[in-house]
């Protein structure tokens, strides 16, 4: 863990902070919902939503004002803000899958709150766990950087051919822990509220949020896998990815809410995804060579004519492609018919799954 806390723009203290805020905020919104079921008006997730992103957009600020340059972490606030885009665009792509979980399951709409909820906990512990794995490799193992490049750019190249697969039109398929839970627990298809188990003639079965959450679980660590790596391709320092990590995930539930349909209509997401994941991927394979020690590379010297690319163009990158990928999106679909939209977004979703 000193790994983890030591090496790092905050302070033991300040992670300590961090952490606890977190899980407080958690288990608060966790017991409201849980209490209280409910399908949120447009008002609710409006304001809770502008609250996350300009909690996070003064975190980013202050970040950039009063942090110090540290070995891992050269500028705090524009790492902080690049790695927060990269982690919220991909939760986005996130969204899509939950969407059609959503659907698969015919979740009730009073539900959903609390399943989202349950998958963004799942998300953040999963992660969590990553970070620490990562950053544990990146400090005794600086060729990571090399496998995390070739991942990204295998990722981006995955996620290019996905969104061109215009022609497969495949139902949804739940992913196989999904099938073997269905095929060998009891199981009751009749909803009890947001309880995961319940007794059926003295025996105790899973109840469909039980799937439902198994599936959002499994769904995070696949994302979680993609995730990671990006993040630190922009950043080294574990303090910022586990903010920018939290800060991208504690507004999604509102967003899945407010603008479910729109993202719908971003159908180039994929594109745009695969463009970021490959700069990142060849970003970290570049950094992977100024510190290269392996032997079969350069003799195992460092590479030094291979280009830095600083955090200001990257941020550039980040923001330019987000918003192509955006207005191009929203300009073809606004003449294509919502049948057409939502096939393309299960062709999408179909390969995540699997």
């Amino acid at each position: 863990m000193n790994a983890i806390m030591g090496d790092s723009v905050a302070s033991p203290l300040v992670w300590a902070i961090t952490v606890v805020v977190t899980v407080g905020v958690l288990i608060v919104d966790l017991f409201v919902i849980g209490r209280r079921p409910h399908e949120p008006s447009m008002g609710e997730v409006s304001r809770h939503l502008a609250f996350f992103v300009g909690l996070a957009v003064l975190f980013g600020i202050a970040l950039w004002v009063f942090a110090e340059p540290h070995a891992l972490s050269q500028n705090p606030g524009p790492e902080f803000f690049a790695g927060w885009l990269t982690e919220y665009s991909l939760s986005i792509d996130n969204l899509f899958i939950f969407i059609i979980i959503m659907a698969n399951f015919s979740v009730p709409r009073q539900y959903q709150q609390t399943a989202l909820m349950i998958g963004i906990v799942l998300a953040l512990v999963m992660r969590a766990i990553f970070i620490v794995v990562g950053a544990a490799a990146i400090n005794e193992f600086s060729w990571v950087f090399y496998l995390f490049g070739a991942f990204l750019l295998w990722t981006a190249v995955k996620l290019a051919k996905e969104g061109s697969n215009d022609d497969d039109q495949e139902e949804y398929e739940e992913n196989r822990l999904v099938r073997f839970a269905e095929k060998h627990m009891a199981a009751t298809s009749e909803w009890h509220g947001t309880k995961l188990f319940t007794k059926e003639n003295g025996k105790r079965v899973i109840t469909p949020m039980f799937l439902v959450v198994l599936t959002l679980g499994t769904t995070d660590l696949l994302f979680a896998l993609d995730s990671i790596p990006a993040i630190y391709g922009l950043t080294q320092d574990p303090y910022l990815v586990f903010t920018a990590n939290v800060f991208a995930l504690m507004g999604l539930r509102q967003l899945y809410f407010l603008i479910g349909g729109l993202l719908r209509r971003l159908i180039y997401l994929s594109y745009g995804l695969a463009i970021l994941l490959g700069f990142i991927g060849v970003k970290l394979v570049l950094h992977a060579m100024h510190d290269n020690e392996l032997p079969f590379i350069n003799g195992g010297e460092p590479i030094d004519w291979a280009p830095d690319i600083p955090i200001w163009l990257s941020l550039v990158i980040i923001v330019g492609t987000l918003a192509a990928t955006a207005v191009v999106s929203l300009k073809v679909s606004a003449g294509m018919s919502q049948e057409e939209i939502d096939s393309r977004t299960i062709s999408m979703g179909q390969v995540e799954e699997d």
